[in-house]
This record gives C-alpha cells, structure tokens and sequence, in this order.
C-alpha cells in the first residue's frame, strides 16, 4: 500500500462529507507519517513500512472493539467501523497452510533440527509483515513437536 492512495482516499472521504471514514484513514496516514520521520525516511515512506503500519494499527482497532464494555454500543460501532475501514487496506496474510508450505520449501534443513529459537530467529524476518506472529509460532511449535 502506498501512503499517496491512503491520502487520495482521505480527500475522498472528506468531499464526501463521510467523516468517521476520514477520521480512520487520517489516524492511518498520521501514524504512516510518524513512522516514516521515526526511521528517517519522511520523504520516500517504503510500501513495506506503510503495511506495517497499517498491521499494527489494525491490531490496534481489534484490541479496541474487544475490550469495550459491551453497554458501549455506541464507542463499540465506531471502533468497529474503524476495525473495518483499516482492514479494507491492510496487506493479506498467509493462512496457516501457506506458512507450514513455506517453512518447509525454505527452510527444511533449518527444522530438521527442531530447534525453536534457531527457526524463528531465521524465519520470522522473511515471514514479516506476510503473516500473523502468533501463527507462524503455532506452526513452527507443530514442527517441533
């Protein structure tokens, strides 16, 4: 995703007069932003730090809806929407399927040793931003077994 698309749709939004709409992508564009001054690279953002970005913010939202007070209906609609309007530009991932296919086409000789740390030390830099932490560690536990 590229941080001029994430601003397209914000103008978007606004001419639309779709206001929670604006205000979830203007949250995604701002952290994009800081971010980008954070790693030093304000002027040319990689797509690759905006899907991070993008990732964490959506956990963020997720983290959100979960945890209102399920009286909130009102707050729990708008992080809800927000949840939903991120996810619209956050990267696939792979499935657990795609992941076990991967580990064992890349790194076949690396699980052979049954060594968890070691396998996740090695994979978790290829696999970042493609997919979930905490599946990539329930496969590479499968393996380990």
């Amino acid at each position: 995703m590229q941080l001029a698309v994430l601003q397209k749709d914000m103008i978007a939004a606004m001419k639309a007069k779709d206001k929670p709409r604006k205000e979830a992508i203007s949250s995604l564009v701002s952290a994009v932003k800081k971010a980008g001054i954070d790693a030093g690279c304000r002027e040319d953002i990689p797509e690759s730090m905006v899907d991070q970005v993008i990732l964490k913010e959506q956990k963020t939202a997720k983290e959100q809806v979960d945890t209102c007070p399920a009286d909130r209906t009102d707050l729990k609609a708008e992080y809800q929407f927000r949840y939903e309007v991120i996810s619209e530009y956050a990267p696939k991932l792979m499935s657990q399927e795609e992941v076990k296919a991967f580990l064992k086409e890349k790194f076949a000789e690396i699980l052979a040793t049954k060594n968890k740390g070691m396998i996740m030390k090695n994979v978790m830099p290829e696999l970042k931003g493609k997919a979930d932490g905490k599946v990539i560690s329930q496969v590479v536990a499968e393996f380990c077994k």
